[in-house]
């Protein structure tokens, strides 16, 4: 039990009704989750108004209420909160009342449109290997040290954070790397943290069905460097454009990584084929599994990281080297027919470019690249004609089909992709709305040596159609399909 006046410490309150000497058992912002001596954080949400359930979490025995415009009756016993902002409050709340958990270990967002989930996986993975208890909050998976958690969103709710960081705390976690998203930053759910480290990426279009405006999109990206502290570091990808405006206000130490310009960590492709890339970085070549320039812009990151966070230069090079794909990211396998089957989470106009390119730099041309992509229901429309477009130019073939259809018709967000395929590729394009069956023939039609791209859908392991979630994982469908031809 905990006296609600502690919580509250840096809330921004603007009314109280009632007492804050109160002891308090749990904080919740589900109303479902309310019990005896709880206190309910109403938040407005896309979904949902939480203000709409104040009676009812009364009646369930919450005895504080946190929310942004008090109701007209008062019920006695129970202490009102008014506040400015119930996700800011939320995550401040979650903090307090775990003990400010990020203070006791060192953690490093990860911010930008692609890479989160890579930059924060190699890092786990490099940290580990070298001996360290360490932390994963990712779109994957939360890991607390050796313990895997499911993860349902990019950046979890600030209850979520804080208590698995707490769970870190008891662990013994020195390290903790985490995906922060834009919707995570605009609702406030990093507010109360105490970062050592924020890492960006780049930035290209995604999400404007939930910002509006790239402009909007890259500003709020900017807010999560602009709360860094100055004892923390700042580290920015400048080939992007996007990069020296993130550290425009920021009080951490900056630091750069390009491959084009003049940066403090800088790399040069040496090589780039399927075995992997050879990189000369700050002077010293290094070879690695991964494939790509895009991830060369990730090792960069994660060597400026890891090298900020302490560790040996020598060290950091050796790591790196053993270091594995992450799942989902250009993950592949050769069949016994030669042919290459690659599964990316590409699922942005610009990822899709950057994985086509990588395919199209390695390929000798002789084969063929067939392309099976789609784009997801109720989210941002703008993106479906460009990804189309992208994967018709860059593609021998392609075959558009559902990804998360989610409300809407497949056959409608397929027209919708179709929209941006020009003339003269047409005849490339196939439409085959069963993804399963968009898979099957991609391995029917091809051939020894060629490449078959399933884009999208990269870890995940289902389908949401309709409000429901069916199992589907584009890696083992494909692996199966291959291997029915080999028969």
């Amino acid at each position: 039990m905990m006296i609600l006046k502690d919580i509250l410490y840096k809330v921004t309150i603007n009314a109280v009704v009632g007492s804050t000497s109160i002891a308090i058992n749990k904080i919740e912002f589900d109303s479902r989750q309310i019990k005896t001596n709880d206190v309910f954080v109403a938040i407005s949400g896309t979904i949902t108004d939480g203000h709409k359930y104040i009676e009812k979490v009364i009646e369930d025995g919450a005895t504080a209420i946190v929310c942004e415009v008090l109701p007209e009756i008062f019920e006695d016993g129970v202490t009102y909160i008014e506040v400015a902002n119930s996700n800011q409050a939320l995550a401040f709340m979650a903090a307090n009342y775990y003990a400010h958990p990020s203070e006791n270990l060192k953690l490093v967002g990860v911010t930008g449109t692609n890479g989160k989930t890579t930059v924060t996986s190699l890092l786990y993975q490099l940290f580990k290997k070298a001996g360290y208890k360490v932390g994963l909050l990712s779109t994957v998976k939360i890991m607390v040290d050796n313990t895997t958690f499911k993860a349902t969103h990019t950046t979890p709710d600030s209850l979520t954070i804080n208590k698995y960081l707490k769970l870190m705390n008891d662990e013994g976690v020195e390290f903790c790397f985490m995906e922060v998203s834009s919707h995570g930053i605009h609702q406030s759910r990093t507010e109360g943290l105490k970062f050592a480290g924020g890492i960006f990426t780049n930035l290209s279009h995604d999400h404007l069905d939930y910002h509006e405006t790239f402009a909007k999109y890259r500003d709020v990206k900017k807010t999560f460097f602009d709360q860094l502290p100055k004892d923390a570091f700042a580290l920015s990808n400048i080939d992007d454009k996007n990069g020296l405006v993130m550290l425009q206000n920021t009080k951490a130490k900056k630091y750069t990584y390009a491959l084009k310009n003049y940066a403090d960590y800088r790399a040069q492709i040496l090589e780039n084929d399927f075995s992997g890339l050879l990189l000369k970085l700050n002077d010293n070549e290094l070879w690695t599994r991964l494939i790509g320039s895009f991830n060369a812009y990730n090792i960069l990151a994660i060597y400026g990281t890891a090298e900020l966070l302490g560790l040996d230069k020598v060290e950091i090079l050796r790591l790196i080297s053993e270091l594995e794909n992450v799942s989902g990211r250009f993950q592949y396998f050769v069949s016994d027919e030669k042919i290459t089957a690659i599964v990316d989470y590409a699922h942005t106009p610009d990822a899709l470019k950057n994985v086509l390119e990588t395919i199209n730099s390695i390929r000798t041309k002789n084969e063929e690249l067939i392309t099976v992509v789609g784009c997801g229901g109720d989210r941002d429309k703008t993106k479906r004609p460009k990804m189309a477009h992208i994967a018709s130019a860059l593609s021998t073939k392609v075959i558009f089909t559902s990804d998360n259809p989610r409300s809407e018709l497949p056959e409608t967000i397929i027209e919708d992709m179709e929209k941006g395929v020009e003339p003269q590729n047409f005849k490339k394009t196939l439409s085959i709305t069963d993804r399963k069956q968009a898979i099957k023939t991609a391995c029917q039609i091809a051939g020894a040596k060629d490449i078959i791209l399933i884009a999208g859908k990269g870890h995940e392991t289902y389908q949401e159609i309709k409000g429901e979630r069916f199992d589907f994982d584009d890696y083992k469908t494909v692996q199966e399909f291959l291997k029915q031809l080999q028969k």
